[in-house]
């Protein structure tokens, strides 16, 4: 199983011309976060103001309902007329899907972690362009980062490396004046907290205009003349069903537009907009002249090759876990992708390499086993040598049965001998870096996908494990105190639980690319 971390149909062509198989369908330093705002970790370069009008929604922790108020929020100001744009702190793929669902374009990730404060200043522009206000979506607690006593890669880290102003999400059901001293430690607990703004969420319509006074007169009386900014009422269409630590996707939500535009319409009557706006406005960072987020090399639009390598993207709704920054820098590469569904395709597109990326297989356990055709497409694909990516649930899909909730097996493509099985509790969780075995012999495998001393960045959430992990590769949470192996590593796959962020390593990403291109020149041609 695979699962989201809050702390996250092509037909066959008929020749081997490029043109006719792809299309173009889609697109650890510990320091301190106080000393990380110094300045980015790049070498020093010319700064310029940047002015991306936005807001960073944050909460004292987790299950304050985030994800709800941000996807309200982004629906009201769009119904204003305004272009709006999403973002998203920490690895999470589900709450993403959500703004998508909203705004129809895809949301940023922003990942202290996997990319530099450099690059994410970078990212953060550049997706922000033509945008009247860019929502982004706080993880977790406001400060809770990598481990339990540091901040970094925390949602405040985000907010102060984009110079982003805060409005604080506080449930306020069943409390009063204790919210005055939750609201007045998070204020303090950092100088520079940049909390500009509070909503008070499952409060009523009455209560309301009495905790919104009270509150703005403590907190001015504690020196923090801080706004009220609205209140969000329970109300059905303000909640959003969860599973685990992470929500059910909106692909399993019946009726999400509708549910997401009443939201709005509630919003636009109980919170201040044009104050919100007011305080968007005030968001102006400094960023290192700027070519692009790929460290000067041209946008990923304007390096797409037709002739470049075909690598089939594995979507549905039980493969729906994507960064779109991976995508973009296979793109930036020279590949075209396209996307099929092993749900509902017959059988693999004809393309040069694949990605079976996360998901919830187990879900749709008995429907992927019953297309036969393309568990078998997929398999003899692989045996033949297509270079193949698979992670957490296309590693799922890969072996050789994936046990459901109710403890049935179902075949699935059988290259990975083991069985896929649900433990019942999250298994290992988190933040990784991934490195060959030390152990390792020179001339493996693993040598061709990581070279020695090599790390690439990701993560791992999930409620499934395997009899066979693979120990081609060595996953090391960035404290270095706890570790373990993991990774099939043959000359054509790499395939395991953790979610790879490719730019963390582009060297990596870049001999992905390689076997795909050699495997492009292996295929007859068409006529």
């Amino acid at each position: 199983m695979e699962e989201q971390t809050e702390v996250v149909q092509n037909n066959t062509a008929k020749d081997r011309s490029p043109e006719s198989r792809c299309s173009e369908n889609g697109p650890a330093e510990n320091r301190s976060v106080e000393n990380a705002f110094a300045g980015n970790r790049s070498p020093a370069g010319r700064k310029q103001d940047v002015h991306v009008p936005g807001i960073l929604l944050a909460a004292p922790a987790s299950g304050s309902g985030k994800t709800a108020v941000s996807c309200a929020l982004m629906a009201a100001f769009q119904k204003k007329g305004l272009a709006v744009k999403a973002c998203k702190c920490g690895p999470d793929y589900i709450d993403p899907m959500f703004h998508r669902e909203v705004l129809g374009v895809d949301s940023e990730n922003l990942d202290l972690f996997f990319a530099d404060e450099d690059i994410l200043q970078k990212s953060y522009a550049r997706h922000g362009e033509g945008a009247d206000l860019v929502i982004t979506e706080g993880v977790m607690g406001y400060y809770d980062g990598m481990s339990l006593d540091s901040a970094e890669a925390s949602s405040y880290h985000v907010a102060r490396t984009l110079k982003l102003p805060v409005i604080l999400v506080v449930p306020g059901r069943g409390a009063a004046l204790s919210l005055a001293a939750v609201i007045k430690g998070m204020v303090e607990y950092r100088r520079d907290s940049g909390i500009q703004g509070i909503l008070l969420n499952q409060v009523s319509a009455g209560l309301y205009p009495r905790l919104k006074e009270m509150l703005e007169r403590e907190l001015k009386s504690s020196g923090h003349p801080i706004p009220v900014l609205g209140y969000i009422p329970r109300d059905p269409a303000l909640c959003f069903e969860s599973r685990h630590l992470g929500l059910v996707t909106p692909e399993e939500t019946d009726g999400l537009k509708e549910q997401i535009r009443k939201a709005g319409d509630i919003l636009s009557e109980t919170v201040d907009l044009d104050q919100i706006l007011q305080i968007a406005e005030s968001a102006v960072m400094q960023e290192e002249e700027r070519t692009d987020r790929w460290g000067g090399r041209d946008r990923p639009e304007s390096r797409k090759q037709p002739d470049g390598p075909c690598i089939a993207v594995a979507r549905d709704r039980a493969f729906c876990f994507y960064y779109k920054d991976n995508l973009e820098l296979l793109e930036e590469l020279g590949c075209r992708l396209v996307f099929f569904s092993p749900l509902s395709d017959r059988q693999l597109p004809e393309a040069d390499g694949i990605i079976l990326g996360g998901g919830y297989p187990e879900l749709d356990a008995g429907d992927l086993s019953s297309n036969r055709s393309m568990r078998d497409s997929i398999r003899r694909a692989i045996e033949k040598g297509i270079p193949c990516l698979a992670e957490c649930g296309g590693f799922l899909y890969l072996h050789e049965t994936l046990q459901d909730e109710n403890g049935r097996d179902w075949p699935m493509a059988g290259i990975i001998r083991g069985k896929a099985f649900p433990t019942g509790r999250l298994s290992r969780f988190g933040y990784v870096e991934i490195s060959r075995r030390e152990d390792a012999g020179p001339g493996t495998a693993a040598d061709s996908w990581l070279a020695p001393g090599e790390k690439i960045r990701g993560h791992e959430f999930h409620y499934w494990d395997s009899t066979d992990n693979g120990s081609s590769c060595t996953a090391v949470k960035p404290d270095g105190k706890r570790s373990w192996n993991c990774i099939h590593a043959e000359k054509n796959l790499f395939a395991g639980f953790p979610h790879l962020y490719l730019p963390s390593c582009r060297k990596f990403a870049e001999r992905f690319v390689g076997k795909c291109r050699n495997y492009q020149k292996t295929l007859p041609k068409g006529d």
